[in-house]
């Protein structure tokens, strides 16, 4: 079974908002084996949308839609969706209930006709509800393609995948069995690292597929098999990956899991008990901010010193100006100290710590461009990694967040 997936909006089109909807949409879909031949962002004109919708229903057996359903007039496409089913708008009493009830327990301002006008929906459409706003999603059906339209605040769509699509589409439709898995690596180059595994590569089966996904300092190798079962498939799988580690085992660093690495150092630390903090300098607060991301971080998450001048080194983390000035600001020294510091003020059993020169410009340091150090205090040990990522300010920023990661990761677990 085959999808396409549609975001509508001119604001997507000249980069005013990231599409993360359908980065959402693909993995819940291919978590069901469903598998996405297309991702189309488009504008908002009848003329893109009904094109698209034409072109996709020839390839595909199913397209999911988001954006377009809001109140104002650019969002047509509901009145899109009628002259491409040769339809009309019909009040649904029922969503204008419920649109009612939100504007009366959560919506100060009054009720309009734009609002109770999204009750109006296309006579052939199953409405699918919209818990948290007043833009409900759609499913409708043209010859053997099912096209689902949903709104484009990604909340709002998520609820609708989670609670109404996914649970239809996996009880209506026959679909194969689709499994991803990740190896992590780190340390090589994409290129040397196909020469190394070309004859594994070369001999996997048909139903398995190689992709190789570099990510400045790693590259991760996902293996995708499709058939009918599940667990022999996953058998599979792993199998194939155990004969990676006599070729390119001092490199390899784990899987992947559905979960982020922050998330997943999130679960260990809480597991174990252990409360992390940061002392970041280059990287400017980065780090704290991914392990803050996750829901429930406040259970082990310190906090972070943003130390980016030489002078809150010294005030807030307590580094010696003499220290500084034997070793610059950007060395294993100071970046032991900043670690050591931050765990002192903010009482954290596990601290790291970043200071490097990222450019364009040398700063306080005479340290190359791209020189960097990583220090990692725990109740048991103090380590420093030293690293150079390079001249190009973002890629060595970058590639110390994920290196930073890394080895916590490595050194939680």
């Amino acid at each position: 079974m085959k999808a396409q997936i549609v975001t509508i909006g001119d604001e997507i089109l000249i980069g005013q908002i990231v599409d993360t909807n359908s980065t959402y949409i693909a993995k819940q879909l291919n978590s069901i084996g469903i598998e996405v031949s297309h991702i189309h962002s488009i504008s908002d004109t009848e003329e893109a949308i009904i094109e698209t919708l034409s072109l996709a229903q020839d390839c595909v057996d199913l397209v999911l839609i988001t954006g377009g359903l809001g109140p104002t007039k650019d969002d047509i496409t509901k009145h899109t969706l009628c002259k491409y089913f040769n339809d009309h708008l019909e009040n649904n009493l029922e969503v204008l209930a419920h649109i009612e009830t939100l504007f009366e327990k959560y919506i100060d301002l009054p009720i309009n006709d734009l609002n109770r006008a999204q009750a109006l929906l296309p006579s052939k459409a199953t409405y699918i509800k919209n818990s948290y706003g007043t833009a409900v999603g759609m499913w409708m059906k043209k010859n053997k393609t099912v096209f689902i339209s949903m709104p484009g605040v990604p909340y709002e769509m998520k609820n609708m995948m989670e609670h109404f699509i996914l649970p239809k589409l996996q009880s209506e439709f026959d679909r194969p069995v689709i499994v991803h898995k990740t190896m992590m690596t780190y340390g090589w180059g994409e290129s040397v690292i196909a020469e190394k595994i070309k004859d594994w590569e070369n001999n996997l089966p048909p139903h398995i597929k190689l992709a190789y996904l570099p990510n400045l300092g790693r590259v991760r190798l996902r293996l995708t098999a499709k058939g009918s079962s599940k667990k022999q498939l996953e058998n599979q799988v792993i199998s194939l990956f155990d004969q990676l580690y006599p070729l390119i085992g001092e490199i390899i660093t784990g899987f992947e899991s559905d979960q982020l690495i922050e998330a997943q150092i999130g679960d260990l630390l809480k597991s174990k008990g252990l409360s992390f903090s940061t002392a970041e300098s280059c990287t400017g607060g980065r780090i704290a901010a991914l392990i803050s991301s996750i829901s429930g971080s406040s259970a082990y998450f310190k906090g972070s010193i943003i130390a980016y001048d030489t002078q809150v080194k010294i005030n807030q983390l307590g580094v010696s100006p003499e220290l500084i000035n034997a070793h610059s600001v950007v060395s294993a020294e100071v970046a032991l100290a900043m670690a050591r510091g931050a765990r002192k003020a903010l009482g954290s059993d596990v601290t790291l710590s970043t200071t490097g020169n990222a450019g364009p410009s040398k700063g306080d340091s005479e340290a190359e461009l791209g020189t960097v150090y990583i220090a990692l205090i725990t109740p048991h040990s103090e380590e420093v990694f030293p690293c150079n990522f390079g001249k190009h300010r973002e890629k060595t920023l970058q590639k110390t967040v994920n290196k930073s990661l890394e080895v916590l990761l490595k050194c939680v677990k």
